[in-house]
């Protein structure tokens, strides 16, 4: 019991001197800018695999902590949920697609559809300027609310292109390289934006396993980019993580065809990594959401979903809602998790398909493990602290 007690006031000492430490972020980002790194797909296998000399030299005097991505391990619940700073079932974006009230499957890409403030927002408040890059459109869609500049290569004006050239394709490593280069022009030209969110692009990872060597090339060119944001804003707090891992897949399995050949027929299963970038990933992911037609169907469902090969586990609306802190309006009647081999989507008249080799996805738990890092910053809250990627900004604004 003595050990419990003094562990115990340990803990809260330290986390007491941590929040009287830390300042109001109006004070603190007045004398220190932040950038925020969304390295998309950068999970733990890439940044173990990767050398990354600059990143790693600034990490020996910053901050690194393996943390979880969130469940499903796709774009959108995770980028909205780091960038909110909080849980899909607050901020309402538990996937890339839903179906909508009116039975419309729909991608979830408006910034409506968002419920919580993001950092831009909360920024605004008090007067700070923000800006958010992304190499995907689809971010400056969703999460651009109270951006000052809010800038996409896929979507660049004229001005943009004057200063930095034609945007690359989206489906390339060079989009990446595009981005940085333009939160570069920022960090030298307009000093008064005191927080960049930069939102990379994973088609590399889609293209590349880990030690690939286009990989390790891009992993490096991306390295280099950090170091010279550190150099170019030597005040700024650098601050990255990732939404998700990815890993290779072999077999597609396409639910709604897998069921009735048993007969089962539900209203829809969506994948959750359904979203337009087709050339990634062909909309195949390791969630679905499960649609019913009644709710009295959910017991043969659920039965018959665990007998499809590939199928690791299937939770209730509720379960996944409280096991994976989702908003229930926003998923299916019933969430299917793949084994770590399978992905769902829809394959048209097939149950399964045979994917190639080279073929690299996510969304499934498999995915979760990314890491995240604080440089050049003071006054970090203990590690304890950080447990999910969503954890990476919401110490800033702790006042005192």
């Amino acid at each position: 019991m003595k050990h419990f007690i003094l562990i115990t006031s340990l803990l809260l000492s330290n986390a007491s001197y941590f929040f009287s430490q830390t300042k109001n972020i109006k004070e603190l980002l007045a004398k220190k800018r932040v950038v925020i790194i969304m390295l998309d797909g950068f999970g733990m296998n890439y940044y173990q695999n990767a050398p990354m000399p600059n990143l790693k030299r600034l990490t020996g005097t910053g901050f690194f902590r393996e943390v979880k991505a969130l469940m499903p391990t796709v774009t959108n619940a995770n980028n909205t949920s780091i960038c909110c700073g909080n849980f899909p079932d607050k901020n309402g974006i538990t996937g890339n697609s839903f179906l909508a009230v009116n039975d419309k499957e729909e991608y979830m890409e408006s910034k409506e559809l968002v419920l919580s403030p993001t950092i831009f927002e909360k920024l605004k408040k008090y007067g700070i300027k923000s800006a958010l890059l992304a190499s995907k459109k689809k971010s400056i869609a969703l999460l651009s609310k109270g951006a000052d500049i809010a800038l996409s290569p896929e979507i660049a004006d004229s001005v943009w292109v004057k200063r930095l050239g034609k945007a690359p394709n989206i489906y390339s490593p060079e989009v990446n390289y595009w981005t940085m280069e333009a939160a570069l022009d920022i960090l030298k030209d307009q000093k008064d934006i005191r927080c960049l969110y930069i939102h990379t692009t994973d088609y590399p990872m889609h293209m590349w396993e880990p030690s690939d060597s286009n990989s390790l090339k891009h992993l490096m060119r991306i390295d280099e980019y950090i170091d010279k944001i550190s150099k170019m804003a030597p005040d700024a707090m650098i601050l990255i993580t990732a939404d998700h891992d990815l890993n290779h897949k072999d077999r597609c399995v396409d639910i709604e065809n897998a069921l009735a050949k048993k007969n089962v027929k539900v209203k829809i299963a969506i994948s959750a990594e359904r979203d337009k970038y087709l050339k990634h990933h062909r909309g195949f992911g390791g969630t679905s959401f499960v649609y019913l037609n009644d709710q009295k169907d959910e017991a043969l469902v659920k039965k018959e979903l665990l007998t499809i090969k590939g199928v690791k586990t299937v939770l209730t609306k509720k379960e996944a809602s409280k096991e994976y802190h989702l908003m229930p309006e926003r998923i299916g009647d019933l969430i299917v998790f793949a084994d770590s081999l399978t992905v769902f989507g829809n394959l048209e008249n097939k149950e399964e398909e045979t994917l190639p080799a080279n073929y690299r996805t996510h969304g499934s738990e498999y995915e979760i493990r990314v890491p995240l890092l604080i440089l050049n910053a003071e006054h970090i809250p203990p590690a304890s602290y950080f447990k999910y990627n969503k954890d990476l900004t919401t110490w800033l604004f702790r006042e005192n």
